[in-house]
């Protein structure tokens, strides 16, 4: 292998265009950089990845020879996009907005000889990066990765490594499941049983097979401050964490702290050590609305994304079928029965979002059911983000088969355990089209993009999340911004790429 292979030949995602030049610039103790105003938040960016690896300074001068520069000038990049010449002397990163910047800074790190990527000095090395002219925009503005930590808990310093990960890739939203059946991770003032009571599952029994409970003690939360520092550790690289509050299903860790917000205020209940859809939902009563109310004002005050996914989906309905409370808002609300309660409910929790400037976000199970002001995050089938499309509605496409890392990689026996059901390949992910052949041109502008999701039933240790996320995340990353790229042209840099995640000590399939 050459030692500077050409850039397209390595770059995960595939940039728009690249034309390489002769020659190379090589960043070394007098590499200065010169940026302009509000380009600081990239040359902090460029100095803390080179830094560990390199040990260069790259300290700011007048003179400098790499220039960090905003221009609001270049409206075809989008707030996104950035355009990088990099020649014998000098090297020359632009963009109309500082996330442009911060991508082009992954670039650069993705040019740099893969050890600039490791986390400890590594001496002996030239940091040449090839000449080279790229200009660079995503196709969609929507690239996410989910990560579900209510299931079984991460520390934060975990998730700033895989906010970290997702940067690399131009990944730039961090979906945070935080709340389940099986756990509540995030502490609400006014409810602090959320954390102390619904962030702990006791130990269980299981079945014989192990599949439908955990049969572990598990417990852990975040802090306030925590969860701040991670959002602004996320925004300093391109990433905006987006929270995921469940309701009015998947709420049994919040019904065991506070059982007077469900359907059957005297039971006693614990947060639930099974896997699966619980039966126990919340209640339509006003202190339910109060509650929800209250948790997503502190949801906003952690969390500036403009976006607040709700859940919204696997609601079952047996308790509000036999509920009173149920009965009587049904009857005020002149619905036509329990089923249409959830609309109503999600209905009432996306108007306080809205108004509030916030767009909530709700998982679909057939792309009609969520209220208009929703964006359809929809996962069962790609016709359902085509429905929520051709009503006007903002489209995620997150079609199971091809987006869920939870789903085994592999018929090799030899896979780590995994959610039951078919392979999702490394293939499957690359091929999904987030836009469909034949959607119209007013449907396909609705459709924001595609994210990875990574339920953790079987994923508890880091090392799981990193082997069930890679590389299959590298071809989502790539579908997001490139678009569709050839699989054998995918397949070549990859190959190339997988150096970069062994540098950075990320257990991946091979």
């Amino acid at each position: 292998m050459s030692p500077h292979p050409l850039p397209l030949a390595t770059l995960v995602p595939r940039p728009t265009t690249i034309r390489t030049r002769p020659g190379h610039f090589t960043f070394d103790l007098d590499t200065r950089l010169r940026v302009s105003e509000g380009a600081e938040p990239a040359a902090r960016l460029l100095r803390s990845l080179l830094s560990p690896a390199t040990g260069l300074p790259l300290r700011h001068a007048e003179d400098g020879t790499v220039v960090l520069a905003l221009d609001p000038a270049l409206t075809g990049l989008g707030s996104e996009g950035y355009g990088l010449t990099i020649g014998p002397q000098s090297v020359l990163l632009r963009a109309a907005h500082i996330g442009g910047l911060l991508h082009g800074v992954q670039t650069i790190r993705q040019l740099l000889p893969v050890r600039a990527l490791a986390p400890t000095p590594q001496p002996g090395v030239h940091w040449s990066v090839p000449c080279t002219e790229i200009t660079d925009a995503p196709r969609h503005p929507w690239r996410g990765a989910m990560l579900d930590v209510a299931r079984h808990f991460q520390p934060v310093a975990y998730l700033r490594r895989y906010v970290d990960l997702l940067a690399l890739h131009k990944i730039n939203v961090f979906h945070l499941h935080l709340t389940d059946d099986q756990g509540w991770r995030m502490p609400v003032a006014a409810y602090p049983k959320l954390t102390e009571i619904g962030g702990h599952r006791a130990q269980s029994a299981t079945d014989a097979t192990g599949d439908r409970y955990d049969g572990t003690e598990h417990a852990g939360s975040y802090t306030r401050a925590e969860l701040t520092a991670l959002v602004e550790y996320a925004a300093a690289r391109g990433v905006t964490v987006m929270p995921e509050i469940e309701m009015p299903g998947h709420v049994r860790a919040a019904l065991a702290a506070y059982p007077h917000l469900g359907n059957d205020p005297g039971r006693t209940l614990e947060v639930w050590p099974r896997w699966g859809v619980c039966d126990t939902v919340l209640g339509v009563h006003e202190d339910v609305l109060d509650f929800c109310r209250t948790v997503l004002e502190e949801v906003m005050d952690v969390f500036p994304s403009p976006y607040v996914h709700i859940g919204g989906d696997e609601c079952p309905l047996t308790e509000w079928e036999h509920s009173p409370d149920a009965t009587a808002r049904v009857r005020a609300e002149g619905l036509s029965g329990p089923a249409a309660l959830r609309g109503w409910f999600l209905g009432r929790v996306g108007k306080f979002l809205t108004g509030n400037g916030r767009r909530p976000v709700g998982w679909a199970e057939t792309g009609t059911e969520l209220p208009e002001d929703f964006v359809v995050m929809a996962w069962r089938d790609p016709t359902h983000a085509l429905a929520a499309a051709h009503r006007g509605q903002d489209v995620v496409n997150a079609h199971y088969r091809a987006t869920y890392l939870d789903y085994p990689q592999s018929a090799d026996r030899q896979e780590p355990r995994t959610q039951s059901g078919a392979v999702v390949s490394l293939r499957d992910v690359h091929g999904d089209d987030t836009i469909p052949a034949g959607t119209s041109e007013d449907a396909a502008a609705r459709v924001l993009g595609t994210q990875t999701q990574l339920w953790t039933e079987y994923a508890a240790t880091p090392e799981r999340l990193e082997y069930l996320t890679f590389p299959r995340l590298c071809a989502l990353a790539e579908r997001g911004w490139s678009g569709p790229t050839a699989w054998e042209d995918f397949r070549s840099r990859l190959r190339r790429h997988t150096a970069r995640l062994d540098a950075l000590e990320v257990r991946h399939r091979s």
